[in-house]
């Protein structure tokens, strides 16, 4: 039986590059960017890369990328635009709990709730955190985003959803936050490329920055900050605050 995030994903590709929350790109990739200095030489995973847009830009601005996801849909419609720009990019399908790669990347990105906090149960979440960890050479970054278990705690998590969709765009109603395992229940509500309507029973897992911090010391990084999620202008310099619907952490082995 397939997980809500799958049949989510499932014919949803032209609609999801519509979808508010991914506007952001070419703001995010000026982060990445400074963030590994500028050097074309590195190797790049795009992890749950979804239609590719972080891929897709990073490629048009010199990088080498891998993109990977779970969805066939996303990956057809990732490699269509990267044919359409004449650009040529590695879009394989893989589960982010068990990624064939080991030590091959110098950046792994993790961005957009792509794969990581959506899993069923936190042991899974934690696989992918591993995975992500796995891929990367000695010395590795791996840069994600997160929900922010913060925010739950002093607001509506479907009041926000609600303000935040557009007249076509999935929406999000019933939202129940479990304080005992920092998840989210809602309905999900969404149309398809093909005019379908889809309902479906969603729950992602919020994190609080210590949480985070401490699976990632297990994993070995030395180096870990966290700061707010701003979309498309993501900085180190933003404070995580209870405002913070999303994250931003940048890792290093």
């Amino acid at each position: 039986m397939k997980q809500w995030y799958e049949l989510l994903f499932e014919n949803y590709a032209q609609k999801y590059d519509k979808e508010c929350f991914v506007q952001g790109t070419a703001g995010e990739c000026d982060f990445i960017e400074k963030e590994i200095a500028y050097d074309k030489s590195l190797k790049i995973i795009d992890i749950g890369c979804g239609t590719g847009r972080h891929s897709i830009e990073l490629t048009k601005r010199g990088y080498q990328i891998t993109g990977i996801d779970l969805s066939e849909s996303q990956l057809k419609r990732a490699k269509e635009k990267a044919g359409e720009q004449g650009l040529q990019i590695v879009f394989e399908r893989h589960d982010a709990r068990t990624l064939p790669f080991k030590g091959e990347f110098d950046l792994a990105l993790m961005l957009c709730e792509g794969a990581f906090p959506l899993m069923e149960t936190d042991e899974m979440n934690f696989e992918i955190l591993k995975n992500a960890t796995k891929v990367l050479k000695d010395n590795g970054k791996l840069i994600f985003t997160t929900l922010n278990g913060l925010f739950p705690l002093y607001h509506s998590v479907e009041q926000v959803c609600a303000a935040s969709g557009d007249k076509g765009n999935a929406t999000y109603r019933s939202n129940s936050f479990d304080l005992m395992t920092f998840r989210d229940h809602n309905t999900t509500i969404l149309e398809d490329d093909a005019g379908n309507k889809k309902e479906l029973k969603s729950n992602e897992r919020y994190y609080v920055p210590s949480e985070i911090t401490w699976l990632l010391k297990t994993l070995g990084y030395r180096k870990i900050d966290i700061s707010g999620a701003k979309l498309g202008a993501f900085s180190r310099n933003d404070k995580l605050t209870t405002e913070d619907f999303e994250m931003l952490v940048v890792c290093q082995k």
